[in-house]
């Protein structure tokens, strides 16, 4: 059996209690612009989806890091609303914005998270996050109660580089004390992290939740699931490459 199992972390192991165009929408109204929600979400998702990764080499301050993760969010805010109009204080927007998705309270975890977690460990699995997020991540994690399953958490903005880089995967790997023949990366991402994962070796699940009737699709080292349900039942599958 595998020896250790890595997740994404936003959109893997919980989501945002509200859309995101929605939350965004909402508290730009209370700083004064209005903007219809779905133009909101629709380009928010085009920002971040052109946007370099949020990561910024080795070797960096944690304050300068902290700094430089601010600053990335903060450019990604002001492309989404840079075609909708203008705030009459946009900094004031985005500090409450930023603090808002630093709340755990505003996140919610999968139901299924936290018992899968628990039968992994019990089958003597180490478990790790992989995730391109910035050091909100960790406050997330302890709200939600989810930190103490892991044995280790890495971060693109701390890795120095972002999914789907090999390097951030490496880094991980390294923290773990386990090879990439003896692992399992799982997200719901099939650009960042299903078939990068796959092409480096990992044992590769994908989530893909809009695929509500299907049972889980095992291939080789790859698998296709619609539910954290099913992580247990793959992980037992896969052998070491």
């Amino acid at each position: 059996m595998i020896r250790a199992a890595f997740f994404d972390a936003a959109g893997t192991l919980f989501e945002s209690r509200e859309p995101i165009g929605r939350t965004y929408a909402r508290l730009a109204r209370q700083f004064g612009l209005d903007a219809p929600e779905d133009a909101v979400g629709a380009s928010f998702r085009r920002a971040f989806g052109e946007a370099p990764g949020l990561a910024f080499g080795l070797g960096l301050r944690p304050d300068e890091l902290r700094r430089l993760e601010r600053h990335w969010w903060r450019d990604r805010v002001s492309e989404t609303f840079a075609p909708l109009g203008k705030f009459p204080d946009f900094d004031a927007y985005f500090d409450a914005l930023f603090s808002y998705f630093a709340n755990p309270d505003h996140w919610l975890a999968d139901r299924e998270a936290a018992p899968m977690l628990q039968r992994l460990k019990d089958d003597g699995l180490k478990l790790g996050v992989i995730s391109n997020f910035d050091y909100r991540l960790y406050r997330i994690l302890d709200g939600l109660d989810l930190t103490r399953f892991f044995d280790s958490i890495t971060i693109s903005s701390e890795a120095g580089f972002a999914k789907p880089r090999r390097e951030v995967y490496d880094a991980a790997l390294a923290r773990a004390g386990v090879t990439v023949r003896d692992a399992m990366h799982v997200g719901d991402s099939e650009h960042l992290d299903f078939a990068p994962a796959a092409a480096l070796g990992f044992a590769a699940v994908l989530i893909d939740r809009e695929n509500h009737d299907a049972a889980p699709s095992i291939a080789g080292r790859t698998a296709r699931i619609r539910s954290l349900a099913s992580v247990t039942e793959v992980a037992r599958v896969f052998e070491p490459a």
